[in-house]
């Protein structure tokens, strides 16, 4: 493992077998099958696979819903990232903090006039914070998928990963319905339990106010079963439908600005920091 200065930054990435100088195409995303963090990734998702049940997902609403673990700004709250490495993400393997100034400035360069889209590029992945609040990482990252109905095959790793889990037993919960109507709108389905969701929750807690479409993008952006392969839409109602696009056009940066050039954090706070104070200011609870 060779240990990378990744620049003006102090922070370090450690990156097993990375080639600096190789451009990475939009097909080597999101790959599952093999890479240098393959164990790691399936790791993760197996342990999600097995545990993230109606009962559990249910629970942990309970748990971080309330917003009363922790009081914070929310600048400090995407800063915390810098203690955070995704293990389920077979992209990269430095802190999330640089994934977040990476992600908002990928849509800064191609929206510039729309700061709270711009924000929500920075935020979106601030709810992994849970995982340093003593949360287990298959209980934070990773991609989403909805609970008490059947789990669908586009769903990473179906094949093998569900075979412990007590609701693929369960036929209450193994139709394409389940325990849902048809059409009933995502804002009725239980999704897996992580960050996407926590945020989304202390956002409306704290009454920020970023538009509708960001925060569906916030809520949904890990759903790839949905926004990129089509499924669950026996669940959709026309709300999510017209909010599709958006979620598909924030995947596109939170996905493809992932790289090995790395933000200068201290140069671009101010600048976000103001976004910050106009849709989510001051102390947060958590």
């Amino acid at each position: 493992m060779r240990v990378i200065n990744i620049g003006p930054d102090p922070s370090l990435a450690y990156r097993p077998d990375l080639d600096m100088n190789k451009t990475k195409e939009k097909d080597d995303y999101r790959n599952f099958e093999s890479g240098s963090l393959i164990d790691r990734v399936f790791n993760t998702y197996k342990l999600m696979h097995t545990n993230q049940t109606l009962d559990f997902v249910k629970k942990k609403h309970s748990e971080w819903a309330g917003c009363n673990h922790k009081n914070m700004t929310m600048m400090d709250a995407v800063m915390s990232l810098d203690q955070m490495v995704d293990e389920s993400d077979p992209d990269v393997d430095f802190p999330n903090s640089f994934h977040a100034f990476q992600t908002a400035e990928g849509i800064r360069q191609t929206h510039p006039d729309n700061e709270w889209f711009q924000l929500v590029g920075l935020i979106h992945d601030v709810g992994k914070a849970m995982a340093l609040w003593g949360e287990h990482q298959w209980a934070v990252t990773g991609d989403t998928f909805p609970v008490g109905c059947k789990f669908q095959n586009s769903v990473v790793f179906r094949g093998n990963t569900f075979l412990d889990n007590p609701d693929e037993k369960n036929p209450k919960y193994n139709t394409e319905y389940g325990i849902y109507e048809p059409n009933c709108g995502l804002d009725k389905v239980f999704m897996s339990w992580g960050h996407d969701e926590y945020l989304y929750r202390v956002l409306k807690f704290n009454n920020c106010t970023i538009p509708e479409q960001g925060l569906y993008m916030i809520r949904f952006h890990s759903f790839y079963p949905w926004h990129t392969n089509g499924d669950y839409m026996h669940l959709c109602n026309d709300s999510d439908l017209r909010m599709l696009p958006w979620v598909q056009e924030f995947n596109k940066f939170d996905l493809y600005t992932k790289t090995t050039e790395m933000p200068d954090i201290d140069k671009l706070k101010l600048y976000y920091q103001s976004l910050i104070d106009k849709y989510c200011p001051g102390t947060l609870k958590w």
